[in-house]
């Protein structure tokens, strides 16, 4: 299958290992923790809404995690009124997330490059093909770039785009 599957978890084929890379998901844990104190199940769905719906931890990687960030005390968990525990970040995390804090913007970036790629592979064949043609035609452009061309294509794509969007 390769690229997964939005919706189910787990047995789609797509391992942690092909968006994480080694030491990741700890650092991107706490850093949604940071942002605000979460459930496990939070974490996931936060995962899972940061690579566009294609990928979501199974609660075997997120539960074992949570539980080495509360060992290393990067976070304190506290049972809310639903009896889940809720994890918030302690001082001792924000340390290590300030030291980490190049690694954690690279995670970032690489999660919001894998939910593009996904979005583009959800396409369909035809719209990608138009997609490839228009990014062609405007790197094969042969004209300079005047003041005048520029917002000329500009606004023939701002047309397109919205186009588009409003289903016409």
């Amino acid at each position: 299958m390769g690229h997964g599957g939005p919706g189910g978890r787990g047995g789609r084929g797509e391992r942690a290992e092909r968006v994480f890379g080694r030491g990741d998901l700890p650092l991107i844990v706490l850093a949604l923790i940071e942002i605000s104190p979460r459930h496990g199940y939070e974490i996931i769905k936060a995962i899972e809404e940061r690579c566009g719906g294609a990928y979501a931890p199974s609660p075997g990687a997120i539960y074992p995690t949570l539980t080495l960030l509360e060992e290393q005390d990067h976070v304190t968990s506290s049972e809310s009124a639903s009896g889940k525990k809720l994890y918030t970040i302690t001082d001792q995390g924000r340390a290590y997330i300030e030291e980490n804090r190049a690694q954690v913007d690279g995670i970032l970036a690489r999660l919001d490059m894998f939910a593009r790629i996904q979005a583009k592979h959800a396409l369909p064949e035809r719209v990608r093909q138009g997609m490839h043609t228009l990014k062609h035609a405007l790197l094969l452009n042969k004209t300079n770039w005047s003041e005048a061309e520029a917002e000329r294509v500009a606004a023939v794509l701002e047309q397109a785009a919205n186009a588009i969007i409003d289903g016409q």
